[in-house]
């Protein structure tokens, strides 16, 4: 194993092993010492990092939302365009997944695992990322951009494609990365979004239109 010398950096570490095995194995049956052989420490080494499997699932968690909040949330809040916020959003939460892997992504869908506190922080944090999605749609449903479709239901879709990603994206198969990435925000925001002439049609009647956040 590579030696990491930054706590934070071998923290980091810790947790992407962890979810993996975790995701082979699955949570009841991942031991700690499954943990502790594959990053190359003692089970009494990591218990320096973590204090326990529910305290490092939710470690894992809170990895994962720190870095949709780092490269994806802020970039995205910064872009007063709602179409170029909506790609931006797509592009860097898929290449996220695809460059770093799925299995961190894949472990957020264990939340009945965690304490009640854990589980109502993490599931606060995904609701602000959530809200953040659907509100870019509530703008582009006023400007006459969004297809006729609910912002909530297709928000719950639009996460749908890009999560969706950890579980069949691999590294050694016969799609590169850019065409994966390509792919998935050209699918997934063709799924919301009008076409140029599809918004001409409609700028007459974007007055009429109501549209409730």
């Amino acid at each position: 194993m590579t030696p990491i010398l930054r706590k934070e950096d071998r923290a980091a570490h810790i947790y992407r092993m962890a979810a993996e095995i975790m995701c082979r194995k699955g949570y009841e049956a991942t031991s700690m010492n499954d943990i502790a052989d594959a990053v190359g420490l003692t089970k009494a080494g990591i218990y320096h990092y973590i204090r326990g499997k529910e305290n490092l699932l939710f470690a894992i968690m809170s990895y994962a939302m720190d870095m949709v909040d780092q490269d994806v949330m802020t970039p995205a809040r910064k872009l007063a365009d709602p179409e170029q916020r909506l790609r931006t959003i797509v592009e860097r939460h898929s290449r996220r997944i695809v460059e770093v892997g799925g299995a961190v992504t894949i472990l957020l869908e264990e939340m009945n695992a965690l304490t009640p506190a854990h589980r109502s922080t993490i599931r606060g944090r995904k609701r602000a990322y959530f809200e953040l999605i659907r509100w870019t749609l509530v703008q582009l449903a006023a400007e006459g951009k969004l297809r006729d479709v609910n912002p909530t239901v297709a928000t719950f879709s639009l996460l749908g494609i890009i999560l969706w990603i950890s579980r069949w994206y691999r590294p050694d198969g016969n799609l590169t990365p850019q065409e994966v990435l390509d792919s998935v925000v050209e699918t997934a925001l063709n799924a919301v979004l009008r076409t140029g002439e599809d918004q001409e049609r409609r700028k007459p009647a974007v007055a009429r239109t109501k549209v409730a956040r």
